[in-house]
């Protein structure tokens, strides 16, 4: 097998697997693209939104400190 190629979930390029720092990606560009779709919440994970009541709240961040 010469090495793995794989399709840039961003760009749609070809790009190899082995010995690629941006894996799955082609590039940094692509990296930093998806990240950025992340940040901006581009990406959804579906389902309802729950609202957390402040009692709740103020335990999670009790136990964070």
């Amino acid at each position: 097998m010469k090495g793995r190629k794989i399709k840039c979930p961003i760009c749609k390029k070809e790009a190899g697997w082995d010995h690629n720092p941006f894996r799955p990606f082609c590039s940094e560009r692509c990296r930093l693209i998806d990240l950025g779709k992340w940040a901006s919440e581009d990406y959804r994970i579906p389902g309802e939104k729950k609202d957390i009541p402040d009692a709740e709240q103020g335990e999670k961040n009790e136990t964070e400190k």
